[in-house]
């Protein structure tokens, strides 16, 4: 299974694998042990384990689906007590692990292991709760799961947490531990120097940075780049990341962490520069581009979020919530503003024929305008409902991103269901 993995995270490394198919949140694979000391397990949500002479350490423990087969392939590697798991950040496919430790360690009457998390992780986790219904029904957009998310409520919350920067020692190891504020406000990255072991957690996932995503709350830019940039000077040999691959050899990883900062920071940079000649919001999302020489990089691949996305929530984070168009300060309602569209057009076919046409000329951003228009003029019309699943299977098709395959996907599918009700 090592040898798998491994072989794998350097066929993508030279692009002889493809990115796409080897999306990096995806499916389980198995424990990869690195050394006798340490190992990797590639899951939904990875795993690091190291074992030391005061039992086991790890950075992760798994998601609420897999969680028990983490434990069943870390005990096939290693038997030696859960001392010390560490969360990167909580996101649930990271934290669920823990309890599965906890059984294990009161059968054999060990001491129970403890748990270590920045200091906003369990605010985090109170915001779940309170969000719980929300967070099920974006997350089952956003991966098109069959049958409904129903988000957890309870929690595995940190023994100990910490502000800034947090040094643990378990068997006589040191493990450090760095806030970084990036994907999440509650991020952790953890540097094992007697290893020269470095786990990002999510703040490199082998694709373009989950800067951006369109139903989730703020990610930090900037500061994502201040963190990449102060791991990439560690000399770490060894990068596990809390999605994709492992990343073996010092120039590998400082390469691949100063290039995902230099894309954060061009993406920031450019934004901020436009806001500061007050663009608008349309202005700046059809302005900002990434570097080229960037983007072609097989760890870079906008398989999950991608750069506009990111440019969104750059604004967000600098400015306020108003595009700077006026009319939509306090807009009417979009179905009042879609029924004075198709009175003036004479009706809704008119909107659908002109939809028809940019769908098979390919412009595909105006043709969804159109069908959306039609839609809120016409709610209960099968003909426009049609058309529609018709766009945005077509867009979920074109796109590259898990957001907004996720996104379209759905209204593909909505569109669907309402064009064969009563038919």
């Amino acid at each position: 299974m090592a040898d798998d993995i491994l072989d794998l995270a350097e066929r993508l490394w030279t692009g002889e694998a493809d990115t796409y198919q080897h999306h990096p949140v995806t499916h389980h694979r198995g424990i990869a042990p690195l050394d006798g000391r340490t190992a990797f397990v590639a899951s939904l949500a990875n795993v690091t384990a190291m074992v030391t002479d005061g039992g086991l350490f790890l950075v992760d423990t798994g998601g609420e689906f897999v969680a028990r087969k983490v434990h069943e392939w870390i005990r096939t590697w290693n038997g030696a007590r859960l001392d010390t798991a560490v969360y990167s950040h909580g996101h649930i496919d990271h934290v669920f692990g823990v309890p599965v430790f906890e059984e294990e360690a009161s059968a054999n009457r060990w001491a129970p292991p403890k748990v270590i998390a920045h200091e906003h992780l369990p605010r985090r986790f109170d915001r779940y709760v309170l969000t719980a219904g929300y967070n099920g029904i974006i997350n089952t957009r956003q991966f098109g799961t069959r049958t409904p998310l129903v988000w957890p409520t309870e929690y595995r919350y940190p023994d100990e947490t910490y502000h800034d920067h947090h040094t643990v020692e378990v068997g006589g190891e040191r493990f450090e531990l760095h806030h970084c504020r990036g994907e999440t406000d509650d991020h952790t990255w953890t540097w094992a120097p007697e290893r020269k072991v470095l786990c990002p957690g999510d703040l490199f996932i082998w694709a373009t940075p989950n800067a951006g995503n369109p139903q989730k709350v703020q990610r930090y830019a900037a500061e994502w780049a201040v963190g990449l940039r102060q791991m990439a000077g560690l000399g770490a040999e060894v990068l596990l990341p809390g999605h994709g691959l492992p990343i073996v050899g010092a120039d590998r990883i400082r390469t691949a962490l100063t290039d995902t900062a230099e894309l954060l920071e061009s993406l920031q940079e450019q934004t901020l520069a436009l806001l500061n000649e007050g663009a608008r919001l349309d202005d700046i999302l059809h302005s900002v581009r990434p570097p080229r020489h960037l983007m072609d990089k097989p760890y870079l691949q906008p398989v999950y979020d991608e750069p506009e996305f990111i440019v969104r929530n750059v604004v967000r984070c600098l400015g306020g919530w108003w595009s700077g168009v006026p009319s939509e300060l306090k807009p009417a309602p979009r179905a009042q503003q879609a029924r004075e569209l198709v009175a003036l057009a004479g009706g809704v076919k008119p909107l659908l024929a002109r939809a028809a046409e940019l769908l098979a000329a390919g412009d595909l951003r105006m043709a969804s305008h159109w069908v959306d228009w039609a839609a809120e003029a016409e709610p209960d019309s099968r003909e426009v409902h049609g058309l529609r699943s018709a766009v945005y299977a077509r867009r979920v098709e074109l796109e590259t991103s898990t957001m907004s395959k996720g996104i379209f996907r759905s209204a593909a599918n909505d569109s669907n269901e309402r064009a064969k009700k009563d038919a």
